[in-house]
């Protein structure tokens, strides 16, 4: 069983930046795409994602995050890391990283295309 373990969550101001990490339990973590998703709180609110890299490192982001936050991965380590900046109040939410069967520009945000089941995840709060 694969397990993922996200770290780097905070409250943080407006302006501020946060850098999330995850360790994936996997040997092979450099065969896969990866993904940082996030679930917003409040009613009728889904988890979506916001950025993925491929298994080369190429990267593709959510509009709604594009220019403030970067995506990478250390294969070495099995780890994959968000840097956040400019966080936002509408970023607030808990965030998660997961294997993904494909990344692209237009199923970043999708999470039909999940591997395995969802770790217990980093929340990140946006507040003055």
């Amino acid at each position: 069983q694969v397990r993922v373990t996200e770290s780097g969550g905070g409250l943080v101001q407006p302006g501020g930046s946060l850098r999330l990490s995850c360790t994936v339990s996997i040997v092979d973590f450099e065969n896969y795409a990866m993904g940082w998703f996030r679930h917003a709180p409040g009613p009728g609110k889904e988890r979506e994602g916001v950025a993925c890299i491929t298994w080369e490192g190429t990267s593709y982001y959510d509009d709604s995050v594009l220019g403030r936050f970067a995506i990478s991965r250390d294969n070495a380590k099995s780890t994959l890391t968000l840097q956040m900046n400019d966080l936002q109040p509408e970023d607030t939410a808990l965030y998660f990283c997961a294997r993904r069967a494909t990344c692209g520009q237009s199923v970043v945000r999708q999470t039909i295309n999940v591997l395995d089941g969802w770790g217990q995840g980093t929340m990140v709060t946006v507040s003055s």
